[in-house]
């Protein structure tokens, strides 16, 4: 066979180095190995390069190949195939803040209940150093039983001038029954018609100090009953059953009037948001059923209804999540959770957490199968 122009003009190269290292250092030539004297054989890098990485990229691909069926299967789960009747959305549950603040200004004494605690209504959680209003209630208690006394003394005064006035009456009878036989002057009758008039006088103005004194005791009892009221409004109280989410104060810190103490979540109303296109809100009704599944627990759908549609619409929150987001104008649309399933499981009860809503928009038509039967009783 002929060689090519190209690869004979390279050999004698070759050759010419060769020569030229013999004749230069004949005895590491001697030395040399046989294999090293002899001419390389020439081989095919590109391709044992492609059979080495070829094993990387098919395992490369299995992978991406794997995730992709994994993601899919994952997405199927999470959305399951629903009727054209169902819609749904993405939303965090969530339940109503109550700050449980100070009335008035003052230090905390003492502490009851920490962060994560259940509460009822009406339970003690925090109170407030009352010392202060404690000893204006002691005065005010002393000012009350001071107008006591000035009403049962106004009252003993107008005993005895009623006695005075009724004795004024008889003396002037008798004079009129004396006058009229000649046994008695007119002089003396004067007298005693005047007597009856300062008598009566007398009276009235002591009734007049009674009624004085009943409002002086009127105002004393309603400052008794004002700090009574203030004391009392200084032992903090949870309004509704619930848990303690935060608190923001301790013992010992003085507080400003409003001052918040804790934060609680009430757990009878909880309710998670959803954000629905137009074409979908439009179908919801105020009250329709609606399912709850959240992420921590995807084999539970929880009962509610639906308590708010948003009568204007607005961007989608960046933290809500819709399968075209932020394009177009959105509804926002409420379920409420049955207040009377939430009493009975009120320790479960966690806010913040993500979910999904399914709206029925058709009463008539049943739950998919998705829906029934996991339904927390």
């Amino acid at each position: 066979m002929v060689k090519d122009t190209k690869d004979i003009s390279s050999d004698w190269s070759v050759a010419d180095e060769t020569a030229k290292v013999s004749a230069s250092r004949p005895h590491e030539l001697a030395s040399a190995p046989a294999s090293l004297n002899a001419p390389a054989p020439r081989s095919n890098h590109k391709l044992i390069s492609v059979r080495l990485h070829w094993p990387r990229v098919a395992l490369a691909l299995a992978i991406i190949v794997g995730c992709s069926l994994g993601g899919f299967y994952w997405w199927r789960e999470a959305h399951p195939q629903l009727p054209l009747s169902i819609v749904f959305g993405n939303g965090r549950l969530e339940s109503d803040e109550i700050d449980i603040d100070t009335k008035f200004a003052g230090r905390i004494a003492e502490v009851f209940v920490d962060e994560g605690a259940m509460v009822k209504a009406g339970q003690v959680v925090a109170r407030m150093d009352t010392r202060d209003l404690e000893a204006s209630m002691k005065k005010s208690q002393a000012q009350l039983n001071q107008a006591q006394r000035a009403v049962d003394e106004a009252n003993h005064n107008v005993i005895q001038l009623t006695t005075q006035a009724l004795l004024a009456q008889q003396e002037l009878d008798r004079a009129k029954y004396l006058v009229a036989r000649g046994a008695e002057t007119k002089e003396v009758l004067d007298q005693r018609e005047q007597q009856l008039d300062g008598a009566n006088a007398a009276l009235s103005a002591g009734k007049d100090r009674v009624t004085e004194a009943q409002h002086a005791l009127e105002a004393s009892t309603h400052d008794v009953e004002l700090y009574t009221v203030n004391i009392a409004d200084n032992t903090l109280v949870a309004p509704r059953d619930g848990r303690i989410q935060y608190r923001v104060a301790n013992v010992g810190e003085v507080l400003p009037a409003g001052g918040k103490v804790f934060t609680m979540l009430d757990i009878s109303y909880v309710y998670m948001d959803v954000y629905l296109p137009t074409e979908q809100a439009g179908r919801v009704k105020f009250g329709a059923d609606a399912r709850i599944v959240l992420d921590a627990n995807r084999s539970i759908a929880i009962p509610a209804k639906v308590s708010f549609i948003a009568t204007q619409a607005q961007f989608t929150p960046k933290t809500v999540e819709t399968e075209n987001e932020r394009d177009k104008l959105m509804f926002r649309i409420r379920v409420r959770i049955d207040p009377e399933r939430l009493r009975a499981r009120g320790d479960a009860v966690r806010s913040g957490l993500p979910g999904v809503t399914y709206i029925r928009t058709d009463p008539a038509l049943p739950w998919p199968i998705a829906l029934q039967g996991r339904t927390a009783q």
